[in-house]
């Protein structure tokens, strides 16, 4: 009898060993998988976003210290997912990044840029894109572009089915006459191919970010920034939005976060 109480025992111990190794071994595999995710989305983006840009090390060290620090400041940094758009609206640079990390606790890593066009001040209506971290959140629904032209021949969401990210109302800054703040509607879209999108890396907009059109199909394609999305349509939503060929990250993030780098040299610390 006392054999078989051992071999009970054994047996239970023999149990949690096993339950050990298999925590363990999920920990090692959930950073290798983001780890995979990260170089795959890396490797997209050198080859399919157009005019993607190259960061010196220290430059890009410097931006996911921004990133960072924006997340912290407003309690943001633990419900943020694994990616992030950051935009520098600095009209000497202009560009969004797009940054992951591997979990919560590692560091934020560059994955690539490009130019893009934030708000131009004064003319009517045009606002200061205005810097903070905004969610990408079901209470503000995105669309996809018509491909329609306005009364300026100018397809200002860009071709049909661009996915037009909405961050709902936000205060901004007035460009023209004598400032102070209002209410912008604030989305990320891209814009006319032909006329608006050569354009980018100079502020052009009324307020919004625009993008290009193949950065707009990355971030579509695997979910970047749509964790909130992504829960509601597991959980049983219809969403149409959503690209029926996506191939959506493990651990998607949520925000726009929005800076000024106060640069002021004459050149961007960004080279094409």
């Amino acid at each position: 009898m006392p054999h078989a109480r051992l071999g009970r025992a054994g047996a239970r111990g023999g149990r949690r060993l096993a339950i050990f190794a298999l925590l363990a071994l999920s920990a090692i595999q959930v950073p290798l998988a983001a780890a995979n995710e990260l170089s795959m989305v890396r490797q997209a983006f050198v080859r399919q976003v157009s005019r993607h840009l190259s960061l010196p090390a220290a430059v890009a060290t410097r931006y996911a210290d921004l990133l960072a620090s924006a997340l912290q400041a407003g309690g943001q940094e633990a419900d943020a997912g694994d990616w992030a758009v950051l935009v520098d609206r600095n009209p000497r640079v202009q560009a969004a990044m797009l940054f992951a990390r591997t979990d919560e606790r590692a560091p934020w890593q560059w994955v690539g840029a490009t130019p893009v066009s934030t708000g131009k001040p004064g003319a009517f209506n045009h606002f200061i894109t205005p810097v903070g971290v905004f969610a990408h959140s079901m209470e503000n629904l995105d669309f996809r572009a018509e491909g329609t032209y306005n009364e300026n021949g100018i397809r200002g969401y860009g071709v049909s089915g661009m996915r037009v990210y909405d961050f709902g109302w936000v205060d901004a800054r007035r460009g023209w006459g004598k400032g102070g703040e209002s209410q912008m509607r604030l989305q990320m879209h891209a814009t006319d191919p032909a006329r608006l999108e050569p354009r980018l890396g100079r502020p052009a907009s009324k307020g919004c970010v625009r993008i290009p059109a193949t950065l707009n199909r990355l971030l579509d394609h695997y979910g970047l920034i749509d964790a909130d999305y992504l829960a509601a349509a597991g959980r049983g939503d219809s969403l149409w939005i959503l690209a029926r060929d996506r191939t959506p990250v493990a651990r998607p993030g949520r925000y726009l976060v929005i800076v000024d780098s106060g640069a002021r040299a004459p050149d961007s610390p960004l080279s094409q």
